[in-house]
């Protein structure tokens, strides 16, 4: 377990976003990155996560490729959990993998891949 301060967090949360492949960075628009401890009861409950399940990360919002040419929808929203992140790791670098894999996850999903797609992607980097 590392523990550090929200500040910290966040500063490695926007790092990981500042450090995404610029072809993905430059199209993600519209989408508010936001650090929160632990999912919420409503989370839990919408994903059917049992109680030794976690979190890491939730992408909320639609795809792009599902968008169909909207321009006037909500913001998306990411979510990055920080307690279950801090949980899996043992230092600093650790921490901030932990982070930049999930930041990567999410932005996955929000241009509309899938888990088995990301999954793909990962095992080819």
């Amino acid at each position: 377990m590392h523990i550090v301060s929200n500040s910290i967090f966040e500063s490695l949360v926007t790092k990981a976003v500042d450090n995404l492949p610029e072809a993905y960075r430059q199209k993600v628009d519209n989408v508010a990155f936001i650090v929160e401890d632990n999912p919420s009861p409503e989370q839990r409950i919408k994903l059917e996560l049992a109680d030794n399940q976690t979190l890491f990360g939730l992408y909320e919002g639609v795809p792009l490729p599902e968008r169909q040419g909207s321009l006037k929808i909500m913001p998306d929203k990411i979510t990055i959990f920080k307690s279950p992140i801090e949980s899996s790791v043992n230092d600093l670098p650790g921490l901030y993998d932990a982070i930049a894999r999930t930041v990567w996850h999410e932005v996955a999903h929000y241009f509309g891949l899938d888990h088995k797609m990301i999954d793909r992607l990962n095992n080819l980097s």
